[in-house]
């Protein structure tokens, strides 16, 4: 029997982003995202649709892999890629502020937006700089290190980076 992969845009998208896969989108993210035993573990979210439609005529319009909202208000949005694109890293960035940003109407208080976590898998390497297959990254204070808000979460997996066994997991 053959299956198809899960890196192809649909097989991923039903592997993660249907309510028939909750479950597994639910354990997925708290492994990718460190979340369990701990206070932030995912014990249920709401798969929501991917299409980021923008709330300003002229704004670019952009279709998520994934996006979610979890019972304790984050938004998380996966995207699996395959190719090395150009504007790349500009695409995940514009994708986690615009999915921040079109949480509130104009006229409601900033203080209703709720983190946004970017979970990217990429089948290339992306951060050439380190060896390392996970990375995480936040606004932070370029001297002293300490993070601005907890609002923005960058997450990349780079599989081919990924070389344990399946009998080391």
């Amino acid at each position: 029997m053959r299956f198809i992969s899960p890196r192809t845009d649909l097989a991923f998208k039903k592997i993660f982003g249907s309510q028939n896969s909750k479950g597994t989108c639910i354990s997925f993210l708290n492994a990718m995202l460190d979340f369990q035993d701990t206070e932030k573990e995912i014990v249920d979210l709401e798969i929501l649709d991917p299409w980021n439609a923008p709330k300003i005529k002229g704004l670019k319009d952009t279709y998520l892999d994934v996006k979610v909202k979890t019972i304790t208000g984050e938004y998380i949005i996966v995207e699996m890629q395959v190719l090395n694109v150009d504007g790349f890293r500009q695409r995940i960035l514009y994708n986690t502020a615009k999915t921040y940003a079109n949480q509130i109407l104009s006229g409601e208080d900033y203080g209703k937006l709720s983190p946004v976590i970017a979970l990217t898998i990429v089948d290339f390497n992306l951060i050439e700089e380190s060896k390392k297959y996970l990375h995480t990254f936040h606004i932070k204070e370029k001297s002293e290190n300490f993070k601005y808000l907890e609002d923005f979460e960058l997450v990349f997996l780079e599989l081919p980076k990924f070389t344990k066994k399946l009998e080391n997991l």
